[in-house]
């Protein structure tokens, strides 16, 4: 069974800048994608490469990764700061071709405390009552 969440994205740096007064807030580059793939083989956060383009961010290596059609080399962008059920979090992007689907993996939904459900599709973790666990420093 096939689930899609919603995701907002924000330019990391952007904020960064946003926040030191160096661009205004309206200026950090942002998107949001209503039909998002969670995808638990998928490991990170994978975006299409005009998608990336959108966000502004930067090349930072190649990686090759493996795929359902084999390996395939694919780069590692800068950060993006990641919003899924009114939670919060940041992630390096990997690219994926222009016909691909937005991919949420599963160091989002473990970082998010986040589950999928058969029938309900993402959902906050049970185990926890439905509490995000978190230590602010």
């Amino acid at each position: 069974m096939e689930h899609t969440t919603r995701i907002e994205l924000e330019n990391l740096k952007d904020l960064h800048l946003a926040e030191a007064g160096v661009i205004a807030p309206k200026d950090v580059r942002k998107l949001t994608i209503e039909d998002a793939l969670v995808d638990t083989g998928a490991t990170g956060l994978c975006l299409p490469k005009s998608l990336v383009e959108k966000l502004g961010l930067t090349p930072l290596r190649t990686t090759r990764a493996q795929t359902a059609n084999g390996i395939a080399e694919r780069t590692i962008y800068s950060e993006v700061q990641y919003t899924v059920l009114e939670r919060s979090d940041s992630i390096k992007v990997t690219d994926l071709p222009e016909d691909a689907p937005a991919l949420v993996g599963h160091m989002i939904l473990e970082a998010l405390d986040l589950c999928v459900d058969i029938e309900n599709g993402l959902i906050y973790n049970p185990a926890h009552d439905g509490e995000w666990r978190i230590k602010i420093l």
